[in-house]
């Protein structure tokens, strides 16, 4: 506040200096709110990815088991 009230060049510089300061502080807040939220978005695609593949793999244990117990089909057309 002094730096501001203050006619030499010293205290403008200053005052320039403190003025600088908080906008690259505010810039750095906003900047790490970003972050955190694509993180949050990245960490729930994640939940969902987990959710489904294993939903893939109870579904491929399902067609396996299908495959082993199934029988042996008669083939039917062209004998040799």
């Amino acid at each position: 506040m002094l730096s501001s009230v203050l006619k030499s060049d010293k205290a403008i510089q200053t005052n320039i200096q403190i003025i600088r300061i908080f906008t690259k502080v505010r810039q750095m807040l906003l900047d790490t709110t970003e972050i955190k939220v694509d993180i949050l978005q990245i960490q729930k695609k994640l939940e969902n990815h987990d959710k489904n593949i294993e939903l893939v793999f109870s579904y491929l244990d399902e067609l396996t088991e299908k495959k082993e117990n199934e029988s042996e089909r008669v083939k039917i057309g062209y004998k040799k």
